[in-house]
């Protein structure tokens, strides 16, 4: 596996493990049934990215990076800060739309700037992207 392409693949893991994070830390909040299926929903789909991504890597001899530990921490420090005072639908939608860019964002830019990993690799970074957009969308509903 070349190197861009490992590189793409380690971004798409740490991505899909923070949205896990994400997604399961503001479950907690959830009162709405609807907004909590949805939650439930994408935290299946991402996992099942993050093993799709996990097996590409080992089968290639390569290890999964976890997230930063700061970032991690920090994620979960401001969630935690917001929803403590407003844990409202809205303001659910609102912190996992803005993480949900956040992961577009840096997946597209990871993307472009290695831009020779794969086609599989790219695809799957795609995937990912989809995943967020498709989110983000059905998250409008809870604004």
């Amino acid at each position: 596996m070349d190197e861009q392409t490992r590189k793409l693949l380690e971004e798409c893991s740490i991505g899909c493990k923070m949205a896990v994070n994400s997604l399961n830390q503001v479950e907690d909040y959830i009162r709405d049934s609807n907004l909590k299926k949805l939650v439930e929903n994408y935290i299946s789909r991402h996992k099942g990215l993050e093993a799709e991504t996990v097996k590409i890597l080992q089968n290639a001899g390569n290890d999964a990076k976890d997230p930063a530990v700061l970032s991690s921490a920090f994620a979960w420090f401001t969630t935690e800060m917001k929803l403590t005072f407003n844990d409202d639908n809205t303001r659910i939608a609102k912190l996992l739309m803005d993480g949900c860019n956040m992961g577009i964002k840096t997946l597209g830019e990871r993307m472009n700037t290695l831009n020779q990993a794969d086609g599989s690799a790219q695809a799957l970074a795609r995937k990912i992207i989809k995943a967020e957009q498709d989110l983000m969308k059905e998250l409008q509903a809870f604004l």
